[in-house]
């Protein structure tokens, strides 16, 4: 009857509540008050990798909880694949012992099972000989059995509450990423938002472009061995296989791994396609400083957020090309005025926090209304459609051509002097000179003026009116040439 009592009493205590760790700790203290036992521990299997690790436990040495083995390895290995109690009277002659505590003499495994599945197993250790008769080792068996109930309980009741939390952060990620529409800022707040709401370790963003996938945001803990704006050929494995088979890819353990590591602490990692109207944008990435980091039921919900990013992203990409339109010249397919004004002020700041330089140039065609007279319209308009393009060909991607006005265009030229922008445009000059314009059977020239920062001018209205006195020297010195525009302080000494 005192059995019948003590598995009454602790059926009653591990059943009574839905915390793992309380249960946990309730199996533990149970053991330990009811069957005096020293040497207690719950090992839980991780059914992936199939293999056991310490979930809780009193009495081992200290770092022994840390260690994961195979089902089959060890007492209580081998309980969990034989799925039956395990027990060795005297450890010391038996191979399969794996020592967590020097004390024990003795060892009892017993699996903890639901539906003939096993979950975990029930260690139990003493520091004497041939511990366990027979009757504890069925009174522990049995207990087992509620033991496995309570945890499995504990453990629908966790993912249950983890499941309203992930879907409570998918719900806040879409309020917040569909209200972002500048792309820089939305790849920042997804960041942000997926690291915080489903805890882990560093979150990235890569983002196709062309040929290739671009690290264009990333937000954590770890230490990035890629710099932001790192580019990777969109072919490459396992890129190709995650972009065009728009497959999730787990990578559990990293720490032996040969492939590259983007952050140098990642121990698990996990990649998932951005996918809008079948387009694959890039892939969000997830990674962790744990291996074995990311579940299959985690799976689901975070495909589901980054399905919400790959839309938001489409979205604040549509915008983007939308505002591009709005700077766009029509007929030239350069940028417009409007743009020019945008960024001067951009480039000037910058040349002024950083002391690298920009300049200006003014830059019209000779003539141009003569040319229109003469040959029409529609040959003037495929002229400075010409002209446009030689020019954008012989700049740097990160200069600005922009159609001033008319037959007018304004260039800016970053992290540059006086002296080169000077070069640069009487190199538009010669090519535009000895340029063949389809339909026009006389040469078309331009002339050009070009002020620089800070020689000519440190505001926006100083710099464009040296520029433009300077063109409008080169005009009257007659035209296919070009100058360079007067000094600030020899300006203002003159006024």
């Amino acid at each position: 009857m005192n059995n019948i009592a003590v598995l009454y009493d602790a059926g009653q205590a591990v059943l009574s509540t839905f915390d793992l760790d309380e249960v946990l700790q309730r199996i533990l203290g149970i053991a330990h008050d009811y069957f005096h036992l020293r040497n207690v521990a719950i090992l839980l299997l991780d059914k992936q990798s199939q293999q056991l690790y310490v979930r809780s436990q009193v009495g081992w040495d200290e770092g022994e909880d840390k260690v994961r083995w195979p089902v089959g390895q060890g007492i209580t290995g081998a309980a969990a694949l034989k799925k039956q109690p395990v027990y060795s009277p005297d450890v010391s002659h038996d191979s399969r012992y794996l020592c967590s505590a020097k004390s024990t003499r003795s060892e009892l495994a017993i699996p903890l099972m639901v539906r003939d599945e096993v979950v975990g197993v029930l260690d139990c250790q003493s520091d004497r000989l041939d511990h366990f008769d027979s009757e504890t080792i069925d009174l522990l068996t049995l207990f087992s059995t509620q033991a496995s109930m309570a945890l499995q309980n504990a453990r629908l009741y966790s993912l249950e509450q983890q499941r309203a939390r992930q879907l409570q952060a998918i719900n806040a990620i879409a309020q917040q990423t569909t209200a972002v529409l500048e792309l820089e800022e939305l790849l920042n707040r997804v960041c942000q938002l997926v690291k915080d709401a489903f805890r882990v370790s560093h979150v990235s963003l890569f983002l196709r472009e062309d040929k290739d996938l671009v690290l264009r945001s990333h937000h954590g803990t770890l230490t990035p061995r890629i710099p932001q704006g790192g580019r990777f050929p969109a072919a490459n494995e396992p890129w190709a296989t995650i972009l065009t088979g728009s497959r999730t890819m787990v990578e559990s353990d990293l720490r032996s791994a040969t492939t590259m590591k983007f952050f140098a602490e990642s121990a698990s990692r996990l990649r998932i396609p951005l996918v809008s109207f079948g387009q694959a944008l890039g892939v969000l990435a997830l990674d962790s400083s744990q291996p074995d980091a990311f579940r299959d039921g985690d799976l689901e919900s975070l495909e589901s957020v980054a399905d919400i990013c790959a839309t938001a992203i489409q979205n604040a990409h549509y915008v983007e090309r939308v505002k591009q339109l709005a700077y766009l010249d029509g007929l030239t397919g350069i940028f417009n005025r409007r743009f020019f004004e945008l960024r001067i002020s951009e480039e000037i700041e910058r040349a002024r926090r950083y002391g690298t330089g920009m300049a200006v140039i003014m830059a019209d065609i000779d003539q141009f209304k003569r040319l229109n007279d003469e040959f029409g319209h529609v040959l003037g308009d495929e002229v400075l459609r010409q002209v446009s393009s030689l020019f954008n060909q012989q700049l740097r991607k990160i200069d600005v051509v922009c159609r001033y006005g008319g037959e007018e265009f304004g260039i800016l030229l970053t992290q540059t002097n006086a002296q080169h922008a000077m070069n640069i445009a009487d190199k538009l000059r010669k090519i535009v000179a000895t340029w063949q314009f389809p339909g026009v059977p006389r040469t078309v020239t331009i002339s050009a003026g070009t002020a620089a920062f800070p020689d000519q001018g440190i505001t926006r209205d100083e710099l464009v009116k040296a520029a433009d006195a300077a063109l409008y020297a080169a005009k009257v010195a007659g035209r296919n040439k070009v100058c360079l525009g007067i000094a600030a302080r020899a300006n203002a000494a003159g006024s």
